[in-house]
């Protein structure tokens, strides 16, 4: 049986897009494009069954996306692959290559964390 968990729209510790903004869509697409790129640098590439993927969901101001892991239960290695991604700590912020991707700056970062 194939199945999928809800990872996140961005690393748990980031603000994301917020449905009903102007540029919703096309940020949100962004932002889950670079969150997928950062998993995969993070935890690896998915293995056989395992497949990142952004789906879309119903919500009362339009459509959300998120980063989703599907899996298969005929291979516990995809499983595992998917639960990894949704808490691994080194998902908390984006890293350096993200915020490049996303076109964020160093400095947005550090004072963020001060």
């Amino acid at each position: 049986m194939i199945d999928y968990l809800n990872i996140r729209p961005v690393p748990w510790g980031e603000e994301c897009a917020q449905v009903g903004q102007d540029d919703y869509r096309e940020r949100s697409a962004r932002e889950c494009r670079a969150f997928v790129n950062q998993i995969r640098r993070v935890v690896g590439p998915e293995p056989p069954g395992a497949q990142l993927v952004v789906k879309g969901f119903p919500h009362d101001f339009g459509t959300y996306y998120e980063v989703c892991c599907r899996y298969s239960d005929q291979h516990p290695d995809s499983e595992d692959y998917a639960f990894n991604c949704e808490s691994h700590r080194q998902l908390e912020q984006w890293d350096d290559e993200a915020r490049c991707e996303l076109g964020l700056s160093a400095f947005a970062a550090t004072t963020a964390d001060s």
